[in-house]
């Protein structure tokens, strides 16, 4: 597992990398589409390098994050649903997530399956096991679509808001706190849809 780990650090300075190079943009869109389906390092790793280089660009450079994951995500979904004994069979053993996968499905076939979707698409749960089940289980594509979206732009545009605010300080916070603000956000989105239930 050291190894392991080992490998995940170096590809992490590497993705940083590419915050200096005159194709940042398109790195990040890239990672994030990557991210969404089999890639495993987050791309928030380089929306944070590009947002500490340039402040002002914070809020663009979460747009390009965000479209590139959803996007992303459409991939994984494709991929459970069409190619799901093939390479998705893979993607989940490549990572080691067989238990973390029947959760998942299990969660899709409830009622909250596009709540738990929320989630991983704005808490460290791995996104790209959420996508990939979603196609597995059949998933509705819309109410995918839209729980992807306001899960993956609100994880990104927070983190590009509070750089832009705060500047490379709040680098540190987000880094240390980033569970805690994680877990936070999903109560928030809760208790917003039970309101929006309750008054309509």
């Amino acid at each position: 597992m050291n190894w392991f780990i080992k490998i995940l650090k170096q590809m992490k300075e590497w993705v940083e990398g590419f915050a200096s190079k005159p194709y940042a943009l398109w790195a990040l869109f890239i990672l994030a589409f990557a991210e969404s389906s089999f890639f495993p390092i987050p791309p928030d790793v380089l929306l944070i390098a590009l947002a500490v280089a340039t402040p002002r660009r914070s809020l663009q450079f979460a747009v390009v994050c965000s479209v590139g994951s959803i996007l992303g995500g459409i991939f994984g979904y494709y991929i459970g649903y069409a190619l799901m004994e093939g390479i998705g069979r893979s993607i989940i053993e490549f990572y080691h997530a067989e238990s973390y996968w029947i959760q998942v499905e299990q969660a899709y076939r409830g009622p909250l399956g596009v709540w738990f979707l929320s989630a991983a698409a704005f808490t460290p749960i791995p996104y790209k096991v959420a996508t990939i089940a979603a196609g597995a289980t059949q998933m509705s594509f819309l109410p995918f679509i839209v729980a992807s979206a306001i899960g993956r732009s609100a994880r990104f545009f927070i983190v590009a808001g509070l750089i832009w605010k705060f500047g490379p300080p709040i680098k540190t916070f987000i880094d240390k706190h980033f569970d805690r603000l994680s877990i936070a956000f999903v109560i928030l989105l809760v208790l917003g849809f039970v309101a929006v239930k309750w008054v309509f």
